[in-house]
């Protein structure tokens, strides 16, 4: 059986769409409808006209394309257990209410890294690629935010205003290192050192450039420089030398993986869709209020 060729038969048949993160393996990647970040994703899920989409990401990314697609079936690959974000986890919503009580005259903007139940007690939605712009529009000048300290203390250099951090982190970019970032740069001189705004501050001080993944794939493609060390979950290097085959990248570092995003394979995708498995289910009340959050977000940033 040839999996890829079964994949785009049953797209057609069901009228499926494919939305891949940019760290799924290279052989998900290769068969994407659409390839990007959470915010380009996160815009293809709601204007896709697809009445079946099947998301290669974590659990958080197929329940933001559920609250924004309701009337849509969104499917994961492998059950939501096995495909879950750790930082999304490091937030509840009750945690999260009672920062607010505490807190009653501030905004909440939480990282859309986050589940369903956190978004719904949510001002304002962002990702890695909009939130100094999400955070400096809002009508507040105390801001909530949640659950990553690394991305929040990235927008603290660009605002004036009070931030309450919340104490969670990315364990992929929290691995990447000062020391190892510098042994990298010693190594490969005369690349350009470009991380994503959940690395910490001491790495993010290092950088020539902070981008989100759609930010990299996009710098990488318009810059005139050839070579490139990257900080960030490694699987994005695939598509980067794909699309730019005379360039070269490298990782700032060891290769650091997140186990969630790489669980996917193409076996899995072909069952999801041939069987709808693994359906993303969210009660009603709080997929009304997680979307206002997200809405505001797509409205904030254009």
């Amino acid at each position: 059986m040839n999996l890829k060729n079964e994949i785009t038969q049953l797209k057609k048949e069901k009228n499926a769409v494919l939305l891949v993160h940019n760290y799924q393996k290279p052989e998900i990647q290769d068969i994407a409808d659409e390839l990007g970040d959470s915010l380009g994703l996160s815009r293809r899920a709601a204007k896709t006209n697809a009445e079946v989409i099947v998301f290669c990401g974590v659990k958080f990314m197929a329940e933001t394309a559920k609250i924004l697609s309701p009337q849509k079936t969104v499917l994961l690959p492998r059950p939501e257990l096995e495909v879950g974000c750790p930082m999304a986890d490091m937030v509840t919503a009750p945690q999260l209410k009672k920062l607010k009580d505490e807190h009653p005259e501030a905004k909440v903007v939480s990282y859309v890294n986050t589940n369903a139940d956190v978004k719904a007690e949510t001002d304002v939605c962002c990702t890695s690629s909009n939130a100094v712009e999400v955070v400096k529009n809002i009508d507040a000048e105390k801001i909530i935010f949640v659950p990553d300290k690394n991305l929040a203390s990235y927008v603290k250099r660009f605002v004036t205003k009070e931030i309450i951090p919340w104490n969670g982190f990315c364990y992929v970019h929290e691995r990447i290192t000062k020391k190892e970032v510098l042994r990298a740069k010693e190594e490969y001189p005369e690349a350009l050192l470009i991380v994503h705004p959940e690395c910490r501050p001491e790495v993010i001080d290092l950088a020539d450039e902070v981008l989100s993944t759609g930010g990299m794939v996009r710098r990488a493609k318009e810059s005139s420089r050839n070579k490139f060390l990257i900080g960030t979950e490694e699987g994005i290097l695939y598509r980067l030398k794909k699309e730019n085959p005379q360039k070269e990248f490298y990782t700032a570092g060891t290769p650091k993986m997140c186990a969630g995003m790489k669980r996917p394979t193409l076996q899995d995708v072909y069952l999801a869709l041939k069987d709808e498995l693994n359906p993303v289910e969210i009660p009603e009340a709080i997929m009304k209020r997680a979307r206002r959050s997200l809405e505001a977000m797509l409205n904030y940033t254009g």
